[in-house]
């Protein structure tokens, strides 16, 4: 298992920081944050699920950007379950909809 070091493996937030407010409306965000998971859901911390959960975010990072960013997404939510780890599901959901949102447009400077 990586701990996200120098050794190019993803560490918990890797390429999934962007803000998820930026370019949209405040009435947008309402809207995310009412389709976001459940936001009084607490995670016990549980080393077996983190240790898991890091395995697998080594074990699909690669060369591409989809799987590095879908690498740092399992780690951030391996984070739910880490005990120094602080995220919640909504901004989880929030940052992947901001990347996916930026991916649809063609990336963030889209060729215009």
């Amino acid at each position: 298992m990586s701990d996200g070091g120098d050794d190019g493996a993803p560490t918990a937030g890797d390429g999934i920081e962007a803000s998820a407010n930026s370019g949209d409306s405040a009435e947008d965000d309402e809207v995310d944050w009412e389709m976001a998971p459940d936001s009084e859901r607490s995670f016990e911390t549980d080393p077996e699920t983190v240790r898991l959960l890091r395995d697998v975010g080594d074990d699909i990072y690669g060369d591409s950007s989809e799987s590095r960013q879908l690498s740092a997404i399992v780690y951030r939510i391996s984070d739910l379950y880490d005990a120094e780890g602080d995220t919640s599901p909504e901004e989880i959901y929030l940052n992947v909809r901001h990347i996916m949102n930026i991916k649809e447009q063609g990336g963030l400077r889209p060729d215009s």
